[in-house]
């Protein structure tokens, strides 16, 4: 069998027309037009648009490096994305003439991104939102990548920040920081812009966010405690912490039922201050106490109301934001691609919003199914290999017979296609 590289009108990531009509409907382009400034002069500075949404589609092609990017230039890709797809050199330029005032206007793309795409189906509704905050470490390799630091993890790279939406895993907001940067640096901030962009989005309704111990700062609880937020976040035990542990009697601490045979677990709750200090301890039985015979607690304050076998199997579920963050270093977050911090601060906000708009397609489209991970979305509707014919003047981007998913490809484009074109 012979191989030839010349057929000009294949598509090797013909899928990639379902999130190519949501941006399209969404007006992305033209969004990042009118937010994203540069200043005259600037190298890389003109049509901006353009520059962002050929990184997009990129990195939901799978590249995680700038030269990735190429990947949109073979065959006819570029038509079927309905933008014109810019070099690698030129995307480089584009992104190392980022500074932290621009990374902010990329914010405000991702803040009108959000709002667009909950006004026609993608929000939460009237059901309450539930916001999981952690913060990640961004490995990275080399000697001169700006900001660039070793943590408590002691591996060298960056340290962002995420806000995600528990149901569906979209990243509501997201912040590069130095890796030396201490979990809580700049969370109450993050928190205050974080409570306004949802807001602005049209969600009027209770609001729950959940958070680990790095998060343990009474003041941003006050705060949230003010402004009407639910919130629910660990604590690391302190001699006063233990001690009001030691005070619970006995016979207030419940029993879980559904635990492992192997083990118990009991829950208990008393007040810090004016919380309520929710404690659950575990311990192991059978042959295997030996091994921890004594009684672990982990404790996490809330000021909600619900019932206390609730409570923590709803903070046990901020788990969750583990897979999200999985997905986004599965995607464009494996790599920082540049040596200049800025640059890799606004190559974070665009990957969070190449990461939205394929959860936002599959959330509008098939509704009714679980999350996906990014690796399933990409493998079944993404990564489909395609051909484009022409005619009688009318393109068809033709792909390949029984195909596994075509029911759910077509489902989600249908979908998208009904929704309304923004004037």
């Amino acid at each position: 069998m012979q191989v030839a590289f010349d057929e000009p009108r294949l598509v090797s990531d013909a899928g990639l027309l379902v999130t190519a009509t949501l941006a399209e409907r969404l007006g992305l382009e033209e969004l990042v037009n009118e937010s994203v400034w540069l200043g005259y002069g600037t190298a890389g500075a003109a049509l901006p648009g353009r520059k962002v949404m050929t990184l997009v589609h990129g990195m939901l092609a799978g590249a995680d490096s700038i030269d990735d990017m190429d990947v949109l230039r073979a065959g006819s890709t570029g038509l079927v994305l309905g933008h014109r797809v810019m070099a690698p050199s030129t995307l480089g330029t584009f992104l190392r003439a980022f500074t932290f005032g621009h990374v902010r206007q990329l914010d405000h793309v991702l803040d009108g991104a959000l709002t667009r795409a909950w006004e026609v189906g993608a929000g939460p509704g009237d059901a309450p939102l539930v916001i999981d905050l952690d913060s990640f470490i961004g490995e990275v390799h080399g000697e001169h990548k700006q900001g660039a630091s070793y943590g408590y993890t002691r591996q060298l790279g960056y340290h962002p920040i995420a806000a995600v939406r528990a149901d569906t895993g979209e990243v509501l907001h997201i912040r590069n920081r130095k890796g030396k940067a201490n979990t809580q640096r700049g969370a109450e901030r993050f928190v205050d812009e974080l409570l306004a962009r949802v807001r602005r989005a049209g969600h009027d309704g209770t609001v729950v966010i959940r958070a680990d111990s790095g998060f343990e700062n009474h003041k941003l609880m006050r705060a949230l405690d003010r402004q009407g937020v639910e919130f629910s976040i660990a604590i690391k035990q302190s001699k006063q912490v233990r001690a009001q542990i030691e005070q619970i009697p006995e016979t207030d601490w419940i029993t879980v039922e559904d635990y492992p045979e192997t083990g118990q677990a009991q829950l208990a709750e008393t007040k810090l201050g004016d919380w309520r200090l929710i404690v659950r301890r575990t311990r192991l039985v059978g042959p295997q106490a030996e091994l921890w015979p004594d009684w672990r607690h982990h404790c996490f304050l809330t000021n909600r109301t619900v019932p206390t076998l609730v409570a923590d199997l709803d903070h046990r579920d901020h788990a969750s934001i583990e897979l999200v963050i999985r997905d986004l270093k599965d995607q464009a977050l494996r790599h920082f691609p540049s040596g200049r911090f800025a640059a890799n601060s606004a190559w974070v906000v665009i990957a969070a919003l190449a990461h939205n708009l394929a959860r936002w397609s599959t959330l509008i489209g098939l509704p009714n199914q679980p999350v996906q991970t990014a690796d399933t979305r990409r493998q079944r509707l993404l990564r489909i290999p395609g051909r484009l014919t022409r005619t009688a003047r009318r393109w068809t981007l033709r792909m390949p017979a029984r195909w596994p998913w075509q029911r759910d490809f077509t489902t989600v484009l249908d979908a998208i296609r009904a929704l309304p074109a923004r004037t």
